[in-house]
């Protein structure tokens, strides 16, 4: 898994705990300091290779398909 996927694994669980709601992608941006396209990008490359769930065209619907065994810690 490559380092920043494994971060935005950890970013969607961590996000997730504190806030009770998944992130948006205004957060994975701000976060990373990432454009829109890269972001919009990574989330599918992440749900392709099925290690996250997302219902189409559907805010804050981003839930992580992995157990949080297999997720790094968010740097």
């Amino acid at each position: 898994l490559p380092v920043i996927a494994g971060q935005y694994l950890a970013f969607i669980h961590y996000y997730t705990k504190i806030n009770g709601r998944p992130p948006a992608n205004a957060d994975f941006q701000a976060y990373f300091h990432a454009d829109p396209a890269s972001v919009q990008h990574m989330i599918i490359a992440l749900e392709h290779k099925g290690l996250i769930n997302k219902i189409p065209r559907t805010p804050r619907t981003i839930s992580l398909a992995v157990p949080k065994c297999c997720i790094p810690d968010l740097d």
